[in-house]
């Protein structure tokens, strides 16, 4: 499963239509959320908007990247290409994957097969790497 931290609607309608077609569990979640659900579901990423609304995609990816259990699942942000500082303070914070929103939605297939475990032969996931 991967969890998405979206709030624009199109891009959240975008990401879990794409899933359902793909056969990916997707479960959207609010920045504060994000803890409590590394707990329960064990996601295998998270999708987040770096230019998520409530302003706490940042703190909710360093909380993430520093929390024992939490550290090691892959991050995947996306934000407006023109954001340098914001790409740059991601990354400092620990996302694995930084993509323009323009490249995210190119890529969006490819991403989801490749963090919820699922090969393009419909195989599971033989290893992962973020870069």
């Amino acid at each position: 499963m991967i969890v998405a931290v979206v709030d624009d609607l199109l891009f959240l309608s975008k990401i879990q239509q794409t899933a359902q077609q793909l056969g990916v569990a997707v479960k959207s979640a609010r920045p504060e959320d994000l803890p409590a659900l590394a707990g329960e579901d064990s996601p295998n990423a998270y999708i987040i908007d770096l230019n998520h609304r409530s302003g706490k995609a940042l703190e909710a990816l360093r909380a993430l990247k520093s929390g024992p259990n939490t550290k090691d699942i892959a991050a995947i942000g996306f934000v407006s290409h023109a954001q340098t500082d914001l790409i740059a303070a991601a990354r400092e914070a620990g996302c694995d994957l930084v993509l323009a929103r323009s490249a995210f939605v190119d890529k969006l297939p490819s991403l989801l097969q490749r963090f919820s475990g699922i090969r393009e032969d419909g195989m599971g996931a033989t290893g992962a790497s973020y870069g």
